[in-house]
Parts: structure tokens; C-alpha cells; sequence
């Protein structure tokens, strides 16, 4: 059984996001998303919007289908969470051209501290391309139409955090 990890902030979680889960719980016998804590880490490596809590709690009203993916908070380097979660893999994915550096980056950075675990990056749909937590939060708080970006529940509580 190949067990993997798709770490990230998530926040919010957005189509693009979900499309990755989706199609990653295909591939893999289990499929554990990592919803990075930056308070718990003591850390504020970046501002979030939203609570570890509630991201996992978004994620997972999401992803009730997926019977061999289950949600954790981590807080440690994404190979020492990927070791406690038993996986041998970690799931990333690309939207652009400039996504592609980043995780390159990053691979060979988690290759040097656990040559073990394999990086396995999907491409993102067309459709997802422009997605970002950083530009769905900048569209919501200015009252713009997330609905095609995000499931509903974040929708709705987009909406509650941005309203004056």
C-alpha cells in the first residue's frame, strides 16, 4: 500500500485544491491532507485568514466521498510530518510556470533531508489555473463572486469574515 501526504495552508481550500485531493485519493491507498498550523508551530511564517480548525473542517465537509483520505493538523517540516503519517509520498501541485521553481525547490530541499519520500506533482486543470488562496481572500474582500472558486461553506464564510 502506497500511503501519501498533500500538505499546504489551505486557506482557503478552493476547487483547485479539492481537484487535487480528488484525483490524488485515486493514485494512492491513503491520502492524508496536512493542514500546516502556524500557531501551534509557534510560528507566523504567514498571516492566515482562517484557523487550522476550520480549514480542516472545510476540507472535510468536502471530501466526505473519499473513504481512503482523512485530514490532520502539522506543524514540524512537511518530510518529519510525511514520516509520522507513514507515507512514502508527497502530493504537490502546479498551476504555472512559476509554481514549477517553487516545488522544484522544495523537492530537492525534502530529497536532501528524507531521500526516502518521493514528490509526486499533478498538474493542475485549466480551469484551476488562476486559483490561489491569496487572490480568492483578495476577491471576497472586496464583495467579489467567489462561487466558482470555492465550495459553498467557504464561500459562506468568506463572506462572514469580509463583511463591514
Amino acid at each position: 500500500m502506497v500511503h501519501a501526504i498533500y500538505p499546504g495552508t489551505f486557506d482557503p481550500v478552493h476547487n483547485g485544491h479539492l481537484d487535487i485531493i480528488n484525483r490524488a485519493a485515486l493514485l494512492f491507498d491513503q491520502l492524508v491532507i496536512g493542514v500546516f498550523d502556524h500557531e501551534a508551530a509557534g510560528k507566523q511564517i504567514k498571516k492566515v485568514a482562517f484557523s487550522a480548525a476550520t480549514r480542516i473542517q472545510f476540507i472535510e465537509q468536502n471530501i466526505q466521498h473519499l473513504s481512503n483520505v482523512r485530514v490532520m493538523p502539522y506543524n514540524m517540516l512537511t518530510v518529519d510530518f510525511a514520516h509520522a503519517a507513514g507515507a512514502a509520498v508527497i502530493v504537490r501541485g502546479l498551476r504555472v510556470f512559476s509554481d514549477f521553481e517553487f516545488e522544484f525547490r522544495m523537492a530537492h530541499a525534502n530529497q536532501r533531508l528524507a531521500p526516502e519520500i518521493d514528490v509526486v506533482t499533478l498538474l493542475a486543470r485549466e480551469e484551476h489555473t488562476f486559483l490561489s488562496g491569496t487572490t480568492v481572500r483578495e476577491i471576497a474582500a472586496f464583495n467579489g463572486d467567489v462561487s466558482t472558486m470555492v465550495p459553498a461553506n467557504v464561500e459562506a464564510a468568506l463572506k462572514k469574515l469580509y463583511q463591514t
